[in-house]
């Protein structure tokens, strides 16, 4: 479906639910395409295996000049007290 920019920014609500109900939605001016409505992508969240270092990182601290820093270390330095 095409509308113009007068329609879409009249209509912007039910174009929205439109959308949402997956229809694309192209916006022209003066007849030429400049815009499409499509649905946001559906969000994906990737697990960490259990395993993976970032989950651990207390185990995994290294001894340095600061010597072994923890999760909690580390928080207080880049964020203050808490």
């Amino acid at each position: 479906m095409t509308v113009n920019i007068h329609a879409a920014k009249t209509n912007l609500s039910e174009l929205v639910a439109r959308v949402e109900r997956g229809e694309r939605i192209l916006i022209a001016r003066a007849g030429k395409p400049v815009a499409q409505l499509v649905p946001a992508p559906k969000g994906r969240r990737s697990s960490l295996p259990p395993d993976d270092p970032l989950l651990h990182l207390n185990t995994f601290a290294l001894d340095g000049p600061g010597g072994k820093l923890t999760n909690e270390d580390i928080d207080r330095i880049l964020y203050g007290q808490r």
